[in-house]
């Protein structure tokens, strides 16, 4: 079992008319985010199967997947490290954290983000020191910062709210729009578990928040509060 199993795999199931579809999506084209990345076309059904096939794939064999050109193949095997992390001990934990940081510039897009790092980067540092989430947003590299911030989905999902909301506050400031919608979107994810926390978030730094971030923060609450905090 190994990378080059997998891949084959995938080649064979490529469809290029909905990769040419899924590339224009994922903003490939010249100056935008995901400049000259490469798609197969598969499915995330499709995906999630492969990875499930090959979970037991060695962690360096997956490493390969996880660099590989082809953003299916990097997501398949991202999807692998989730399962392998979720499964495994503290030290198959840390191996694949320490892994996929080294691998962050492979992490090239915001599906590739999300499908990842709130298992992998969150549950790990579930019970560690969690400054790794800072240093993150620190980089200056879009997509170490987007991995900072949905990250905390795993903080959210016990209830502990404090680091989403430090993460927004600091990164509020950002120009991207694929930060603003990841703060939007785990505020919101707060509010489900603390609606008044929330709140009193929005009180205190909604002039600070992008205006998308707060659209997608209160996108539960009540046409008539939403309608107030948009106002402000």
């Amino acid at each position: 079992m190994n990378a080059a199993e997998v891949k084959r795999q995938l080649m064979a199931l490529q469809q290029p008319e909905r990769a040419s579809f899924v590339a224009r999506y994922f903003q490939t084209g010249p100056g935008q985010y995901a400049e000259g990345d490469q798609f197969l076309g598969l499915s995330m059904p499709q995906q999630h199967a492969i990875a499930r096939q090959f979970r037991q794939l060695p962690m360096e064999q997956t490493e390969q997947l996880v660099r590989d050109s082809y953003h299916e193949c990097r997501m398949v095997g991202l999807l692998i490290w989730v399962q392998q992390s979720r499964k495994g001990g503290p030290v198959a934990q840390t191996e694949i954290l320490e892994r996929y940081l080294a691998s962050v510039a492979w992490v090239n897009n915001w599906d590739l983000v999300d499908s990842s790092c709130p298992a992998i980067v969150g549950e790990a540092l579930l019970n560690e020191d969690r400054s790794l989430l800072y240093t993150l947003a620190d980089t200056g590299h879009l997509w170490s910062q987007r991995i900072a911030m949905v990250s905390t989905l795993a903080f959210i999902r016990k209830g502990q709210l404090t680091d989403t909301f430090a993460l927004a506050e600091r990164m509020a400031s950002h120009r991207h729009d694929l930060i603003h919608k990841a703060i939007g979107w785990m505020l919101r994810e707060a509010g489900k578990r603390n609606p008044e926390a929330l709140e009193e978030f929005l009180h205190d730094h909604i002039r600070q928040l992008p205006r998308t971030s707060l659209r997608y923060a209160i996108e539960r609450f009540e046409p008539g509060k939403r309608q107030y905090y948009l106002m402000l």
